[in-house]
């Protein structure tokens, strides 16, 4: 009686939010995307942009790059992954990402426990790619608020390095390989420890 009233509230959930307008769409996505991509593309063409970001970016990032280039660069991945992890807690109907995250997992083990039924194991695999898009509409949706000023700030650490003659970070790494690699390390940390999906 109890799974079937969770199951019911499950259900209830992801129809509620399948019916909120503009949550999690995919349109503002796209044009997150393109006018990102414009900024980027005009970076060397409109020196206003590059002059502006490198106004804002070279007095704090840049003065923290040149202290120590290693430690520097860690603090500005911790920041910018601090920020972007705090941007998908609120920005992200969190409660219904767990429960999608939940219904896939509960898809999951059935498909463990009906390996030898093709039958029910396409009827569950169907039912899991129709949570995909779900997930990764309300999951996105934090890109409205960080596509912007996360290209810009790639473009001005391509500037930086380049004009610091492309240094190499600790175990010979590139800027954007360190960048990759802590950023993950940090986001993993800070989504355990604030709780995010």
């Amino acid at each position: 009686m109890e799974e079937q009233e969770n199951s019911e509230e499950k259900k209830e959930a992801i129809t509620n939010l399948e019916n909120k307008k503009g949550e999690g769409s995919f349109t503002l996505i796209i044009i997150i995307m393109i006018v990102s991509l414009i900024i980027a593309s005009l970076w060397d063409k409109a020196p206003a942009i590059k002059n502006s970001v490198h106004a804002v970016l070279n007095p704090s990032a840049g003065i923290l790059l040149n202290w120590n280039l290693n430690i520097g660069m860690l603090v500005v991945v911790f920041a910018i992954t601090l920020l972007t992890t705090i941007v998908q807690k609120y920005a992200t109907d969190q409660k219904a990402l767990k429960e999608l995250k939940k219904e896939q997992k509960e898809i999951s083990n059935q498909m463990k426990e009906f390996k030898a039924h093709p039958e029910k194991l396409m009827e569950l695999q169907k039912k899991q790619f129709k949570l995909i898009p779900k997930q990764m509409k309300l999951s996105m949706r934090a890109i409205a608020y960080t596509g912007i000023p996360f290209i810009l700030f790639f473009r001005w650490f391509g500037d930086y390095f380049i004009e610091a003659g492309n240094p190499k970070l600790w175990l010979g790494m590139s800027w954007f390989l360190f960048y990759i690699l802590f950023a993950i390390i940090f986001g993993a940390i800070l989504r355990k420890t604030m709780d995010v999906v």
